[in-house]
């Protein structure tokens, strides 16, 4: 897939919709489900999973295999997202008050308020 394959940016916020409904949903039928009904420890702990399954991919793997598993990453932190009640407007804002910030400035700026 190219810079140039225009697909609907809104695809995200589709899938935390599904995501979100799946809350409710039964975890014999629904993956998003079972891993609610695990709690947000298997979540994250799934999130960090797909994240590393992510870098062997981008170092030893194709980039057909790079783009599926960071689909399955961006999946897993949209199920936490919702998990912990973060919607990905809040994501979107922080990610906007950063825009145009020397990511050097974003680190120093973390060293002195201790984060």
């Amino acid at each position: 897939m190219s810079a140039e394959n225009k697909i609907d940016e809104t695809i995200l916020l589709k899938l935390y919709e599904v995501v979100k409904e799946r809350k409710t949903a039964d975890p014999a039928t629904s993956y998003t489900a079972r891993l609610y009904a695990k709690g947000t420890n298997k979540i994250a702990q799934k999130l960090g999973e797909e994240a590393v399954e992510t870098v062997i991919a981008a170092v030893d793997e194709g980039n057909d295999r790079l783009v599926r598993e960071s689909a399955d990453l961006l999946y897993h932190l949209l199920v936490l997202w919702a998990d912990k009640g973060i919607v990905p407007g809040d994501v979107w804002e922080e990610l906007e008050r950063r825009f145009g910030t020397s990511g050097v400035a974003v680190k120093e700026a973390r060293k002195k308020n201790g984060a």
